[in-house]
């Protein structure tokens, strides 16, 4: 068994149609009023069905006072790393803490490659991604000494101005699968967000297993590597009370995403998902006696 220990939150997953245009927002709103901690948004710069995941999560932090908001996750090919740092910081002091940064290696080459992005392989890819990290902490790192000279072949600043820094520390949350990026969650990220649905029976403890040795490797503490999945349709609502609980107590799994498309299925979750959920972990993890 393994509990981390966090507390327990509630996020929603968000379509970003643009037809009708204000539907993700008036989603976002609901999940607000029902009390969720966090609202997400998919992102792929190349489906014209939807709209900008960037501009989305802007007009959607002006349209609401208290939920969190992140992509979930996002499209690193397309987004050029020290802009999108710049970009989150500003938005974080905007709203005062509530953007959060989901970040993708990327998966729908044909796709990327057609809007301009540049196609890598599975390993560059990865390098990618790591090298975009570096950059984007580099960016938020105002305390740093000098221009910031950071990241590698596929990223890199050379000579950039630093700031600003964001209203709070920003996780980076890492959508992951395959061992190498795995890793690289244990040893830079802040967070390991996959969705249940691609999961096989065992990827979770294989998972959870490589980030802790990755992170312990790197010299920090497992527990402080969160650990948030996008649920899918779970069934009824004992099955999600029961798969979601078994997820935080075995799993260490503390952030929850459910769909957030349906507003009944919102409205039922936040009534009678949510709180059994919270009460079911807060007792296993009460002291005996």
């Amino acid at each position: 068994m393994t509990d981390y220990g966090h507390d327990i939150e509630f996020g929603t997953f968000i379509t970003p149609v643009n037809r009708p245009p204000r539907q993700a927002v008036e989603r976002a709103q609901l999940a607000e009023r029902l009390g969720f901690d966090l609202a997400t948004f998919q992102d792929h710069p190349y489906q014209p069905a939807f709209h900008d995941t960037w501009t989305l999560i802007s007009f959607v932090a002006a349209s609401t006072s208290r939920i969190r908001l992140a992509g979930n996750v996002h499209n690193l090919p397309l987004r050029q790393p020290a802009v999108l740092a710049r970009s989150i910081a500003s938005l974080d002091l905007l709203t005062e803490g509530r953007v959060e940064f989901g970040l993708g290696a990327g998966g729908f080459w044909d796709a990327i490659e057609a809007m301009g992005g540049r196609r890598l392989a599975p390993a560059d890819a990865v390098t990618a991604l790591s090298q975009a990290i570096d950059v984007i902490r580099g960016v938020w790192d105002v305390d740093g000494e000098g221009r910031l000279v950071a990241g590698g072949e596929f990223h890199h600043v050379d000579g950039a101005k630093r700031g600003p820094r964001p209203a709070h520390d920003v996780p980076i949350w890492i959508g992951a699968y395959k061992p190498r990026m795995l890793r690289l969650v244990g040893e830079k990220a802040d967070g390991w967000l996959p969705s249940l649905g691609y999961l096989q029976p065992g990827d979770l403890e294989a998972g959870n297993a490589r980030i802790d040795e990755a992170a312990q490797a790197a010299g920090r503490e497992p527990g402080s590597v969160r650990r948030l999945v996008n649920t899918g349709a779970l069934g009824d609502t004992a099955q999600q009370v029961e798969i979601l609980t078994t997820l935080a107590l075995d799993h260490g799994f503390s952030v929850f995403i459910v769909p957030g498309d349906d507003p009944s299925a919102l409205e039922a979750f936040a009534a009678e998902v949510a709180p059994r959920v919270r009460e079911a972990v807060a007792a296993a993890r009460r002291p005996a006696g």
